[in-house]
C-alpha cells in the first residue's frame, strides 16, 4: 500500500502533538521534573508546528517557507536538547541562539542562490549536531546511569543524529553519482524515520523520568531520613547479599555502634542537639569506613557497618579511628553550653565469631556491651564463642 508524504507528515504532526500533551500531563505526576517536562513538551509541539510549516512551505514566496519551517524545526530540536540537558542541570542557551542565528544567516545569504542545496544538505548538519548533543547529554547524566530507558533514548537520538549526518555529508556525493532520484528517496526515508523518532523518543523520555522517580522512591524507602544512611531493612537485605555472594576467602567484619549516654544528651539539651550529633556521627563514620561498606542507622543512636575485605586487624584500625575522630569532632555549644559525645563499638569477624549476618551482629552487640560497661568511648573485639555466650 502506497502512503503519500502528506499522510506521513500528518502522522508525524499528530504523534508529536499527542506526545506534547502526554508530557504536559506527566508534569502533574512528577513535580520535581516539572520544568524539564515542560521544556520537552514545548519541543515536541514546536517540531509538530515545524512539520506543518514544511507542508505549506511552497505556498510562501521565495525561500521564506523553507527557511521558516527549517528554523522552527531546529527550535524544536534545540528545546528537546535543552530539556534533556536540564535533567543534568545543564543548559545551552547561548549555543542555541548562536546556532539559530547561523542557520538564519545561511538562508539569508545563500537561500536565493542555493535553496535546494541548503534544504537537503545544509539544514541536516545543525539538526544532526543537536541530536548528537542530546545523546551525549544522556550519556553524561550519571544520575540516570543504569536506567534502561536512558540507553534506548541515547540510541534513538544517536541514530537520528547519524541519519542527518549522512544527509549532510554523504547524500551530496550519492546525488552527484546517481542523480536527483536519490534525493527523493532520501526525503521519503527521512519522513518515515522522523515518524519513528517522534514516537519512540518522547515515550522513552517519559519512561526515563518514571524510572528515575521510581528509583528515588526505592532509595527513600531504604534511607534513614535524618542521617542519609541506609535504614535497618536495607542493611539486613544488603548485608545478607554481601555475605551470600561473597567469596569464601574474602574477610568480612561488622561494627555495631552505639552513642554513649545519648538519652541523657537528648534529655538535657533537647532533640535538636541530639539530631545534630547523629548527623555528625554519620559524617565521621561514613568518611572512615569508605564507600564499599554497608552502613546503616538501625534505630535511635544505634548504627552498624559491614566491611567486605576487612580482616579484624584492618577493621580495628578503622573502628579506633572512628572513636577518636568522633570524640574530637563533637564539641559545640547549645544555648551557651558545650556538648560532647562519644561512641562505643563492638567488632565481630565473619567465620571466627559467626557465620550469618544475624549471628555476626549479635556477636558485635556482645562486644559493644562490654565496651559500654567499661566506660564507653572505646572499641572491643568479639571473641570466639561470643555469640554462643550471648545466646
Amino acid at each position: 500500500m502506497h502512503v503519500d508524504l502528506i499522510t506521513v507528515y500528518l502522522l508525524a504532526i499528530g504523534t508529536l502533538f499527542a506526545s506534547s500533551a502526554l508530557t504536559l500531563w506527566e508534569r502533574r505526576i512528577h513535580p520535581k521534573r516539572s520544568r524539564e517536562l515542560g521544556i520537552l513538551a514545548a519541543g515536541y509541539a514546536t517540531l509538530a508546528i515545524g512539520c506543518a510549516a514544511v507542508t505549506l512551505r511552497h505556498d510562501l514566496p521565495g525561500v521564506t517557507g523553507s527557511a521558516l519551517s527549517n528554523l522552527i524545526l531546529l527550535c524544536g530540536y534545540l528545546l528537546i536538547l535543552h530539556g534533556v540537558a536540564s535533567l543534568n542541570k545543564r543548559q545551552y542557551r547561548a549555543a542555541s541562539m548562536g546556532l539559530l542565528a547561523a542557520m538564519a544567516l545561511t538562508w539569508a545569504v545563500g537561500g536565493a542562490q542555493w535553496p535546494d542545496a541548503i534544504w537537503y544538505y545544509g539544514c541536516a548538519f545543525p539538526i544532526g549536531l543537536v541530536c548528537g548533543m542530546t545523546s551525549l547529554e544522556l550519556l553524561r547524566n550519571d544520575g540516570m546511569k543504569g536506567l534502561q530507558s536512558r540507553n534506548i533514548t541515547m540510541l534513538v537520538s544517536g541514530v537520528h543524529a547519524l541519519f542527518y549526518a549522512f544527509r549532510a555529508f554523504i547524500l551530496p556525493w550519492l546525488v552527484t553519482g546517481y542523480g536527483h532520484d536519490v534525493e527523493s528517496i532520501a526525503s521519503t526515508i527521512t519522513m518515515y524515520e522522523g515518524v519513528l523518532y517522534s514516537v519512540i523518543l518522547p515515550m522513552s523520555l517519559l519512561r526515563l523520568v518514571r524510572e528515575e522517580a521510581h528509583g528515588q522512591l526505592v532509595q527513600e524507602s531504604q534511607t534513614d531520613y535524618l542521617t542519609g544512611l541506609g535504614n535497618r531493612r536495607w542493611f539486613f537485605e544488603e548485608g545478607a547479599r554481601v555475605i551470600r555472594d561473597g567469596e569464601a576467602s574474602l574477610p568480612i567484619s561488622l561494627f555495631a555502634f552505639d552513642l554513649d549516654r545519648f538519652k541523657a544528651i537528648n534529655d538535657r539539651y533537647g532533640h535538636e542537639a541530639g539530631d545534630q550529633i547523629l548527623k555528625s556521627f554519620s559524617e565521621v563514620v561514613r568518611s572512615a569506613v569508605g564507600s564499599e561498606a554497608i552502613l546503616a542507622r538501625l534505630g535511635g543512636e544505634e548504627f552498624a557497618a559491614l566491611l567486605p575485605g576487612h580482616d579484624s586487624i584492618r577493621a580495628k584500625e578503622v573502628g579506633e579511628a572512628v572513636v577518636r575522630r568522633f570524640a574530637e569532632k563533637i564539641s559545640h555549644r547549645v544555648n551557651g553550653t558545650e556538648v560532647k559525645a562519644t561512641v562505643s563499638i563492638g567488632l565481630a569477624q565473619l567465620g571466627s565469631t559467626a557465620s550469618t549476618l544475624t549471628d555476626l551482629l549479635a556477636a558485635a552487640d556482645q562486644a559493644l556491651y562490654i565496651a559500654k560497661s567499661l566506660g564507653g568511648n572505646r572499641l572491643d573485639l568479639a571473641q570466639p564463642g561470643a555469640r554462643r555466650s550471648a545466646a
